[in-house]
């Protein structure tokens, strides 16, 4: 197969690019800037595109303008949805998040959100794999909320996931050349997104006082409960927080 990753140089895109090269039994095709495409203008979809039979997205926004940052998953997508249609992809694979219906006040969550409905409104072919927050997240959140020597943490349940085995599950989905229609990956427990700051920073050795508050955080009170958790059938991937900690460690 010929698969095309929109984000190539991203977190979850260079993962996938990385694996897919090292497997050699799919033929990748990154998509970035820094490899001539530019998915807002469409400079370069066509050509990278052509022979293409899956396109995975995990394109993202670096804009903190909220406008903007929506305004990127929209147009975007449409961009990449309407070059896939004439290059005659069959599966167009994009990466999303659990609880995305959750919020009308992260600019994130609302990007999302109306990318998914760009992919729904135009093609049949896709699958749309909702995650969890990554593990990374958590120091996300901090920058988020600091204040000097501490940080607001919004006090979120949440069951995070590994980086790495969301890249595998979409390359699994992609490799498999059925679409699914809507899918979720999970981490395998569920933690205190507090308690999972908390740890992140001992781990790197650092210290910070946490406090665990919505103020900073971005999200509301309507991100509590069992809002970021995963729905029956979801993926439960295998690595656990204790398993990234400990690699995060030894990295350094």
């Amino acid at each position: 197969m010929r698969i095309a990753v929109a984000g190539a140089t991203g977190m979850i895109g260079s993962l996938i690019v990385a694996e897919l090269a090292r497997a050699r039994v799919h033929e990748v095709v990154p998509m970035s800037r820094s490899s001539g495409v530019d998915l807002l203008s469409g400079d370069g979809l066509d050509a990278a595109l052509r022979g293409a039979d899956v396109v995975i997205d995990v394109s993202n926004s670096s804009s903190t303008d909220p406008d903007e940052m929506i305004s990127f998953f929209e147009h975007s997508s449409r961009r990449l949805v309407q070059a896939g249609a004439r290059a005659g992809v069959r599966h167009h694979i994009l990466l999303s998040i659990i609880g995305v219906d959750a919020t009308e006040r992260y600019p994130h969550f609302i990007g999302k959100r109306r990318q998914e409905q760009v992919v729904t409104d135009n093609t049949s072919s896709f699958s749309i794999v909702r995650a969890t927050q990554f593990f990374e997240f958590a120091e996300t959140a901090m920058l988020w909320g600091q204040k000097d020597d501490h940080a607001d943490v919004p006090p979120l349940l949440m069951q995070p996931v590994d980086t790495y085995d969301v890249a595998s599950y979409l390359i699994e989905v992609a490799t498999s050349n059925a679409p699914g229609g809507f899918l979720e990956i999970a981490g395998p427990e569920r933690h205190d997104l507090v308690d999972v700051a908390r740890r992140t920073l001992a781990a790197k050795g650092r210290d910070a006082t946490l406090v665990p508050s919505w103020d900073e955080s971005g999200f509301g009170v309507e991100m509590s409960g069992n809002v970021l958790l995963p729905h029956v059938g979801a993926r439960i991937a295998p690595t656990t927080f204790d398993d990234w900690l400990t690699r995060i460690a030894t990295l350094g």
